[in-house]
């Protein structure tokens, strides 16, 4: 990854993540025809839907009759977290346009926002409209694809864990956890592990008490509030 803000550039740094999206977007088409669905039935909910865990939630629901609302419910709250991600972006595209804006939130996925946190990392704080939309919609590509894929090769492969491909998003994230902790000069190192460590208990407890769609965002607004009062108290 560079300081270079372009389209060439956004496809080059969302690259890595690609292994990530075939995994579990194939992992996805697999269930997917599992439960019913057809393989044009599966990418069309790709195109469409284009959220990871609502997409899951939605071929589990659908086939058990469950209502459309309960089913319109359950795929946004799932999707909430993303509100707080695109309010994070936004300020960096305050002189766009809205459409541009609009068209820009509608793709920031995990994987895709994490990635732009890390480019600010290399930009002194900048990003453009080019190296986002370039990275979201090779991102936006590589799910609908991959889905497909999975739904195709269904009646083949029923075991998605056979083939480790629900671990790829980890290993993904894995990957731009540590490249986030040896590029950002803005905040310490100590102060960087001592909140993966907050986070991972407050998830722990977090998952114990609420459900995994809450606690997602629970643990996001109390573990930025925990770190501001870290940082106060120990590093200033």
């Amino acid at each position: 990854m560079n300081n270079v803000l372009d389209a060439k550039t956004g496809v080059k740094d969302t690259m890595p993540t690609v292994l990530g999206y075939v995994g579990i977007g194939t992992a996805f088409g697999i269930i997917a025809h599992t439960n019913g669905f057809s393989p044009l039935e599966t990418f069309i909910m790709s195109l469409l839907v284009y959220t990871a865990s609502g997409e899951f939630v939605l071929v589990s629901m659908l086939p058990a009759g469950s209502s459309l609302f309960s089913i319109f419910a359950a795929t946004n709250l799932m999707s909430a977290r993303m509100l707080l991600m695109t309010m994070t972006l936004a300020p960096k595209f305050k002189d766009e346009k809205l459409i541009k804006n609009l068209w820009l939130g509608s793709l920031v996925t995990d994987e895709t926002f994490a990635l732009a946190i890390t480019k600010l990392n290399y930009t002194k704080g900048e990003l453009n409209y080019e190296w986002l939309n370039a990275a979201n919609l090779l991102a936006y590509a590589a799910w609908c694809l991959s889905s497909l894929f999975g739904a195709l090769i269904g009646s083949v492969i029923t075991d998605t864990k056979a083939l480790g491909l629900d671990y790829a998003v980890v290993a993904m994230f894995l990957g731009l956890l540590y490249l986030q902790l040896i590029t950002d000069q803005s905040v310490k190192i100590e102060l960087q592990l001592v909140m993966i460590g907050v986070t991972m208990v407050l998830t722990y407890l977090g998952l114990i008490f609420l459900p995994a769609s809450v606690a997602t965002i629970v643990v996001t607004v109390v573990g930025c509030l925990v770190g501001m009062v870290i940082k106060h108290v120990f590093f200033e």
